[in-house]
């Protein structure tokens, strides 16, 4: 388990290729490598692979390549701990364990994490991945002292902001139920929905370790700025 508050914040880049708006899948997936590529390169400590609709041999591939572009002195071993940036997969715990991925995102409806997590112990030494980190993301404080209970890692908690992406969720959550979320659990909590430069700094004064989102580092534009907002808070 993740300690409650880490030496520097969490960065999480979310991917969506959908949102990249280009015409071919391929174009698509190879536009979003170069997101990822540049995301690491900025020094983005998290990607989390948020590709749904993706077949798990595509999605396998996608992993691979992606580990490839986070490392790419050292192909193959992005999750590594001399490396700076770690890929997480959504809701797929096999591609993920297959993919020697750095740990696996779970919704409020997908794998329980106590089920994830007898999985996991269940494999063999050698093929049980080393540090492999279970996440959740909640949308109530409730689940998330359940999610807490059931041993992950560390959650996301959202909408905290307003944003398309994630109306699904209802309203925004805001920063004083992202405080009360914080300081009743032991284990990292991530802000997301809506984060942007204008607010990021407003998560993390309530208490929240770190922040993820998608447009906020993979669009260019605002990576740049996002960049150096991430060496600020080097340790």
């Amino acid at each position: 388990m993740l300690p409650r508050k880490t030496s520097a914040p969490i960065f999480c880049y979310v991917t969506d290729r959908a949102g990249l708006r280009s015409p071919e899948p391929r174009d698509a997936l190879r536009a979003l490598l170069d997101c990822i590529a540049s995301a690491a390169a900025a020094g983005v400590p998290w990607i989390q692979l948020r590709e749904k609709d993706l077949a798990a041999r595509d999605l396998a591939r996608l992993t691979s390549a992606a580990i490839d572009r986070c490392a790419p002195a050292h192909p193959g071993v992005a999750n590594s701990p001399s490396s700076r940036t770690r890929i997480f997969l959504n809701d797929r715990l096999d591609v993920a364990i297959a993919g020697r991925a750095a740990g696996v995102h779970l919704g409020e409806n997908s794998l329980p994490v106590d089920e994830a997590k007898r999985l996991l112990q269940n494999l063999s030494p050698e093929k049980r991945p080393a540090e492999f980190l279970v996440g959740v993301s909640c949308h109530s404080l409730a689940f998330a002292q359940a999610a807490t209970a059931a041993g992950a890692d560390y959650i996301f908690f959202g909408p905290i902001f307003p944003t398309p992406s994630k109306q699904i969720y209802g309203p925004a959550q805001g920063l004083q139920r992202l405080a009360e979320v914080c300081g009743a659990v032991n284990i990292p909590v991530l802000a997301i929905g809506g984060i942007n430069m204008e607010n990021a700094a407003d998560c993390l004064d309530s208490g929240a370790s770190g922040i993820a989102a998608i447009r906020l580092f993979q669009q260019s534009s605002q990576l740049q700025a996002a960049a150096g907002f991430l060496r600020s808070f080097n340790p």
